[in-house]
């Protein structure tokens, strides 16, 4: 296996962080003066797990599909760069995001 280097898969996680957070500033959580933000992580198995839960944002509707620039964006980061998975749940009070990273990754 291929080792990436810790600041490459410091650099790619950063980049998903910015993506979240532009669009939480743009659409979400953190465009409304009463939304709130919880990014909160923990080890699932091997992997490290991250979830993103934003809340007290504007309503808007669950995206047709994710084929924008910034979702494809993320997800070829988390899934090629860091062999792992994205998935978004669109609830009523805010987007979730959870975000399942190789372990490997992380502790190189």
């Amino acid at each position: 296996m291929l080792r990436t280097p810790p600041q490459a898969t410091a650099t790619a996680l950063a980049l998903v962080v910015h993506e979240l957070a532009t669009n939480s500033v743009k659409y979400g959580a953190l465009s409304a003066g009463d939304g709130l933000l919880d990014v909160s992580g923990g080890m699932a198995d091997e992997d490290v797990e991250i979830v993103w839960t934003e809340q007290g944002g504007p309503d808007i509707p669950a995206p047709a599909g994710l084929t924008g620039y910034g979702s494809r964006l993320v997800r070829q980061t988390i899934e090629d760069q860091l062999s792992g998975s994205v998935t978004y749940d669109w609830t009523n009070s805010g987007a979730v995001v959870t975000l399942r990273i190789n372990g490997e990754k992380m502790s190189q």
